[in-house]
């Protein structure tokens, strides 16, 4: 189930407002945890059974480190603990992967086959989140199963984040404030999301789904552009896009969850994007990777160490594939740059050179990032470098002709400055409500009338 589905918009979050707020505040949690799974399970209902697994072992070792009576005692046991996560994150996620490049190198193991369950790499760290910070007295002790289990499955950020750590709701799970001011705000800040999913993600990634499937004689250069900013706008729109509806849908239950993004296109720095961009994995991977293999703490050599090992593994995050471990060292090589000595030429120049220049790194990042086909991404590549040719054909003028006011909106869109235009309407006592009520009605529209639908970070 999706957020921008039907059944969702019209069954499953009506009915579940409507019980959630209906039942007693020391009820909630129960039936929080209790629709959440069923939420999980309504396109996998096997996979209940592993989150269910994760959740519970997770909870019994943060018992296990709460009663040790002795640091070395409670260190052992994180590690067994955290020894669990990512083995179960490997077994699903990378065990094919593995096989696959040992086949490459002569053996001959047979393939497992093994379905990835959605929002697997999600939850893992947001379970992780609870013992390390338990180890490191951030955080208390959660006796409860039922309230460790309503954080890990909650549904608004269960599939796709943002990643919330157990210390930033565990005041929330024991007591939150459910009125009409934070429902309200909660559809306002939801619509948005499902605005930014509906009305631009969908209709602008149709336009590279289109470009990405041209053969070389239809390619042209302009053309390929095109293509990789409609990704780029797709993906954030897309993301971004969820990000809000699981902050809305948070607000709407009494949740306070961290902000994802913050209009990553206007950075000028590839540093600053990563400030904005998916920011509750990057402050993940900072403070509980970075920062423990000593951050810039023990010299410039093994920071650039710690940089690329960072890198690395957040591109294994996001799959099982050598494009992603190639986007990761990508983005690797370049902050050690930009930390060497571009950032400070980046700063002496004008700020157009910095947004350029960033958006141009970035690009080039999203071809690494859409093809999985390493084949097919390197032939794309030329293609943005001119290798048909061409620069410009009839499908050029034919796409922009078609998609040039699209475009427009999700330039003005990636900027700040429409939400501050529109804040005094949102503000506004009746403003609020309409413009909230006509998004709806605009993206339900929407989604009766496309059958291109996908969340892209659900395969994450």
């Amino acid at each position: 189930m999706v957020f921008s589905s039907l059944t969702f918009l019209f069954a499953y979050l009506p009915l579940v407002l409507a019980v959630y707020v209906l039942v007693p505040a020391k009820a909630r949690n129960a039936v929080l945890f209790i629709v959440s799974l069923f939420f999980y399970g309504w396109g996998e209902p096997v996979y209940v059974l592993v989150m269910l697994a994760s959740i519970t072992v997770n909870w019994l070792f943060g018992l296990a480190i709460g009663k040790a009576r002795d640091r070395q005692t409670a260190r052992r046991r994180l590690v067994l603990c955290l020894v669990f996560n990512l083995a179960l994150l490997g077994f699903f996620k990378y065990a094919d992967f593995l096989i696959e490049n040992l086949n490459r190198l002569g053996l001959h193991l047979r393939p497992l086959h093994i379905h990835l369950p959605i929002g697997i790499s999600f939850y893992t760290f947001q379970t992780m989140s609870y013992p390390i910070d338990l180890y490191r007295g951030k955080t208390e002790v959660q006796h409860s199963w039922v309230d460790f289990g309503t954080y890990v499955s909650m549904f608004p950020q269960l599939i796709a984040g943002p990643i919330v750590r157990y210390t930033e709701i565990a005041a929330q799970l024991k007591q939150r404030v459910v009125n009409r001011e934070n429902i309200s705000a909660g559809i306002s800040r939801f619509s948005s999301g499902l605005c930014k999913k509906g009305l631009l993600a969908n209709q602008i990634g149709e336009l590279f789904e289109d470009i990405q499937q041209l053969g070389p004689q239809d390619q042209s250069l302009l053309t390929a552009w095109l293509g990789i900013t409609a990704f780029a706008f797709q993906i954030y729109f897309d993301f971004s896009g969820y990000s809000d509806m699981a902050v809305g849908l948070g607000k709407m239950l009494g949740f306070s969850f961290p902000e994802n993004f913050n209009y990553p296109y206007t950075s000028r720095s590839v540093t600053d994007f990563w400030r904005r961009w998916h920011m509750t994995l990057s402050y993940w991977f900072r403070d509980y990777v970075y920062i423990p293999l000593g951050g810039n703490r023990r010299g410039l050599k093994r920071q650039i160490l710690n940089i690329l090992i960072v890198w690395l593994l957040t591109g294994l995050w996001h799959g099982a594939s050598w494009n992603f471990v190639l986007w990761g060292l990508y983005y690797g090589l370049v902050l050690i740059l930009e930390k060497l000595f571009l950032l400070k030429k980046l700063e002496k120049a004008p700020a157009w050179v910095g947004h350029v220049y960033t958006i141009l790194i970035v690009w080039l990042g999203w071809v690494l990032f859409a093809f999985p086909d390493l084949s097919r991404g390197t032939a794309y590549l030329a293609c943005l470098f001119g290798s048909t040719g061409v620069l410009a054909n009839g499908l050029t003028l034919f796409y922009l002709r078609d998609h040039l006011l699209l475009l427009a909106v999700c330039v003005i869109a990636c900027m700040p400055r429409p939400k501050k235009l529109f804040r005094p309407l949102l503000d506004s006592t009746a403003g609020a409500p309409l413009l909230t009520g006509l998004s709806l009605l605009a993206c339900t529209a929407c989604i009766v009338n496309s059958s291109y639908n996908p969340f892209l970070y659900f395969r994450f």
